[in-house]
Order: C-alpha cells, then structure tokens, then sequence
C-alpha cells in the first residue's frame, strides 16, 4: 500500500515522462482485461479506490444486478508505460468490496494461495512460454498465415519465416527488453505463422501480469500491420497448437534458494529435482485432471490436447496426466538441468492467475503429505499401446472442456482453494461455453451430414 506522498511523487515523475492516463487493469474470469481509464491528475483518488465497477457487467465476478460495486486497487509496483503510447501507463489491479480484498477476483485468489506457501517458508517462480501466431483475416472470417513462404511441413526453428515477419517480431523484442523482462530467445515455432518468446522468470504474480500484458501487446502490435496476433489454443485442426507451458519452482523466502534444484548426482533418478519437487510433482498429478479445466479452459484447447489428430506427424500437446524427465509426451516435464517442473497442458487461453493459484495449492498439498509421484515415464508416451498404458497406470487427461470442468467440480481442492463462489463461477461460465459449443450445428455437420440422410 503505497502512502498519499509516494502517490504524488509517482504522479509527478509519471507526469515528467509523459503520462496523461492510468489503466488500472484487472481481468475477468477469462483472464481478458477490464478497467477505467483515470486522468493522472485523478491518480490519487484512483489509488484510494475511486473507481467503481459493476460486477454484473463483468464475467465470473459473482453479483448480481442489485449488489454494491467493486473497485480497482491498482499495484503501481508493476506499473508498465506503455511502449508504443508514453501517453499511457498500464497498473496491474485486484478488485476489492466494501474495502476488502474480494476473493472472487483471481489476482486477489492467487495472493492468497501464495500467503499460505509463505506460511510454510515457501515462495513460488514461474516462467510462461508465450507461444503466438501472427496470422491474417479473410474477408469470410477465416484465418490464414500472411506469409506465403511460410509453408514448411515443419516449419519449427525456419530462419526465413522468422526474417519475413521481422517487423513484427523486433517490436515486440525491443517492447519486452525494454520493459526489463530479460528475452532471452524467440523463434519460429512448429506451425506456420507460429512464434514464441522466452523471457526471464520472475515471482509467480509477476509472470501473471507479463502473461496478461504480453497478449495485449502481442495483438496491438499486429494490428499496426493489419494483421492478428492470437494465443488461441487450436487456429488450425493441421497445425501444432498454442501452449504456455507453466515452469515453476519453490524458493526460500529468506535465501532466495530454488529449493527443486539439486545435483542429478543426489538425486536417484539423476534428473536434479529435489524431495520437495517430487513431492510438488506428484500433488499435480493428483488434482491433474481438475487442473486440466483451467490449463486448458476452452472449448477449442481440447483440439490442441491430442497425440496427432489432423496433423501429419505427432502434436507435442500432452494427452496424458504423466510425468518424465526431458520428455515432451508427459503431462509434466522436468526439462534437462532439472531444478524446476513443468506443466505441458497448459495453453495460450488461460487465465495465469487462476492456474497459478490451483497448481500452487495442489503441488503444496504433495509436500504437505510427501506424496510420490511414481517412476517418470521416459519413452514416446504417444506410441505405446493401450494394454502398456493400463499396465503402467497412465490415465487419460480430459478430453474436452466438457471431461475436464466435471474433474473439476469433483475435485475437493478445488473449493478449498478457491472458496465455494469462484469455484461455482468458473463451473457455470464454462458449462454454459460447452453447451452453447455442443448445440451449434457447424459446416461441418451440414457438409457431413445433409446430402447422407
């Protein structure tokens, strides 16, 4: 909480860098931004909690149309100028009711769940690998890669379809180093029009908010171009899809320490994950498939989450709630060098705040019981055959939105994590997007269907 003072010093020093505008931006249960936009002269009464918000008028807030409003407590610890207008300066937010953190708002949720790591010593790092496509709109909706060159039937690491979308590509290189992220690798990824960006961890809640930023910024950059950035899960049934994979560790809150980080020489199964990560590890794949419903919280991220479907040769996508070393059919990854996990299901529609807290608060109930997640699973999962996979008690993800948010609403962790009104908004918000997907009859069916019968 910052005091009246450091308030007005913020403003003037915003003021000398240009600023006219505050965004205090807070996301609904989507993780899609909202806000009001407050003169900087108003910061002040912005920072005391000025603007109010109808929480009917926003998914997943929980009111009804005769309930109080919501405002906006903006963090200015992660304030963002934004790169291609200094007019305006981006706040991260938390909602609040009655003066009080609301929990129904899933940056407040997430807080939460990081508060009670600290009660056991704990904080939690987080990398999010941002996957992207940079495609075109046809007239008919449809979307297309703009590239013409760009139609490799692997198209992943392609120097000249990276230096084709250059323009685009070192915008947003040149926003992320300039916002202090520290990129440290981007390139073509597996489809055509595909990309991805690799920037430095940081603090869970801080990756939450790049995550979150890194979508918006991702799209204005596009639109400059007459084009359209999307971390759409599944654009194309015959192209790899769009993850955002989860890279998370523990620390020490008074070391600093990655406490999963150990010498493959201490660990039996020579990887360089502690106890404590196996025991992280394992409390993921216990709560796997209701966490499935919020690492893959779409109706369209269920086309991603297949061995191969429509593609020519295998997706990448997990299908299984598995885990192994620097292997990329598990569900959960422990990439080479060890000292971190890896959540593979996840993909560019989540809501980062949600995710973080649920896989927070199922890796810590591993370490509160020190469960065991098993031997890892270290051969092409994709290709072994359904007698080995019961043999081996490998089971499946969900496999549509419809699977996943009934783990979901089974899933006892679920609601102590969450409280029993987020856990009832996000149960009734993705059932409705399910049965409004279900009960659309598509050109599909019309196709298939209309001349056979």
């Amino acid at each position: 909480m910052n005091t009246p003072e450091e308030i007005i010093r913020l403003r003037d020093a915003l003021e000398s860098k240009g600023v006219k505008y505050c965004i205090g931006a807070y996301v609904d249960i989507h993780g899609v931004p909202k806000a009001k936009v407050v003169p900087i002269h108003h910061m002040a009464h912005m920072a005391a909690g000025s603007e109010r918000f109808t929480g009917y008028a926003v998914d997943g807030l929980g009111q009804a149309p005769n309930d109080d409003e919501i405002t906006s407590a903006p963090d200015f610890s992660r304030l963002i100028q934004l790169p291609w207008e200094p007019k305006i300066a981006w706040i991260p937010s938390d909602n609040h009711f009655k003066g009080e953190p609301y929990p129904l708002n899933t940056r407040v949720a997430l807080q939460m769940q990081l508060a009670e790591a600290a009660k056991m010593g704990f904080g939690m790092n987080l990398g999010i690998e941002c996957e992207v496509f940079l495609l075109k709109q046809n007239a008919d909706g449809s979307l297309a890669v703009p590239d013409p060159e760009d139609k490799l039937a692997k198209a992943c690491y392609d120097v000249r379809g990276f230096t084709n979308s250059f323009e685009w590509l070192d915008k947003m290189a040149t926003a992320i180093n300039g916002l202090g992220w520290d990129l440290y690798s981007f390139d073509h990824e597996d489809a055509n029009g595909q990309f991805e960006f690799d920037f430095q961890y940081a603090d869970a809640l801080t990756s939450c908010d790049r995550l979150v930023f890194f979508r918006f910024m991702a799209k204005h950059y596009a639109r400059e171009m007459g084009l359209l950035a999307t971390m759409m899960p599944k654009p194309f049934a015959d192209k790899t899809g769009n993850g955002a994979h989860f890279n998370m560790s523990l620390y020490d809150l008074e070391s600093g320490k990655n406490l999963f980080a150990c010498d493959p020489k201490d660990d039996p199964n020579g990887i360089g994950l502690t106890r404590l990560g196996y025991h992280f590890v394992a409390g993921i794949l216990k709560h796997g498939p209701a966490l499935c419903a919020v690492f893959a919280p779409t109706v369209n991220s269920y086309k991603r989450l297949v061995r191969r479907g429509a593609m020519s040769y295998f997706s990448w996508a997990p299908v299984f709630n598995s885990w192994g070393s620097n292997n990329r059919t598990n569900s959960v990854r422990i990439p080479a060098g060890g000292g971190r996990c890896e959540s593979r299901n996840a993909d560019g529609a989540v809501n980062p705040y949600l995710v973080a807290t649920l896989v927070l608060a199922a890796g810590l109930e591993g370490v509160r019981l020190e469960l065991d997640p098993g031997k890892p699973n270290e051969d092409n999962l994709y290709a072994i055959s359904e007698s080995e996979r019961v043999a081996r008690g490998i089971s499946f993800l969900p496999q549509t939105l419809q699977e996943a948010v009934a783990a979901f609403a089974a899933d006892p962790l679920v609601e102590a994590t969450l409280g029993a009104e987020l856990r009832n908004e996000f149960i009734r918000y993705k059932t409705e997007e399910w049965e409004t997907y279900h009960l659309t009859v598509s050109q599909w069916e019309i196709d298939r269907y209309s001349y056979m019968f």
